[in-house]
């Protein structure tokens, strides 16, 4: 009877170890299609959250027509790297997804919720091996793959200009900023953005 238990015990014994090691190899967050257009990550929601903005604009002179909340996640292995050394891992996917603020609805009388249609979604991913800065923006408009928003665009100057951590904006991420200022990480133009405030 022990000839015939001992191959199953050391069977189940090894399966467990088989188990792990494939689920602590994490699939790729950012996927893409062949000509290089990126998968709309659907899942995000299930990632790190970081923050909200109300009606934050970077051009004074933008008005929109309505208001609006920007909710930002990042993907979890990026989040804890993040933790660890106070700058964005290789791979890291930030996710901005913009959704309208309701005042009429239920029992609210007063203030704004978010609705329940997402009226615009961002990605700003970091990827050494596939961009030349590094980092990249997509915009999704549908389901549909999105292709990489050219690096002439407006929005990788500015963010290079103005990021407080490897051109993303963790000034406006409560949670965030405090690990970059004790890791010292905070980037040279915001560093001197923020001096030239406190002497005015």
């Amino acid at each position: 009877m022990s000839r015939v238990f001992m191959p199953l015990a050391s069977l189940l014994l090894l399966c467990p170890m088989v188990f792990s090691q494939s689920a602590a190899i994490p699939a790729p967050t950012a996927q893409y299609t062949p000509d290089g257009a990126m998968q709309r990550p659907d899942r995000y929601r299930e990632w790190i959250y970081l923050s909200t903005g109300f009606d934050m604009s970077y051009n004074p002179a933008m008005r929109m027509g309505q208001h609006l909340f920007n909710n930002v996640f990042v993907n979890p292995e990026a989040y804890r790297a993040y933790l660890a050394s106070g700058t964005w891992p290789d791979k890291a996917v930030l996710v901005l997804e913009v959704r309208g603020a309701m005042d009429k609805g239920s029992i609210n009388k007063a203030g704004r919720f978010q609705g329940t249609g997402i009226m615009g979604l961002e990605v700003h991913v970091k990827d050494a091996a596939r961009f030349a800065g590094q980092w990249a923006f997509y915009s999704f408009e549908s389901d549909r793959p999105a292709k990489m928003i050219p690096q002439s665009a407006d929005c990788y100057s500015c963010h290079t200009r103005n990021a407080a951590v490897d051109t993303t904006f963790v000034q406006f991420y409560p949670t965030l900023l405090p690990i970059a200022q004790a890791r010292g990480t905070l980037s040279a133009s915001y560093k001197r953005e923020v001096a030239e405030s406190e002497h005015k």
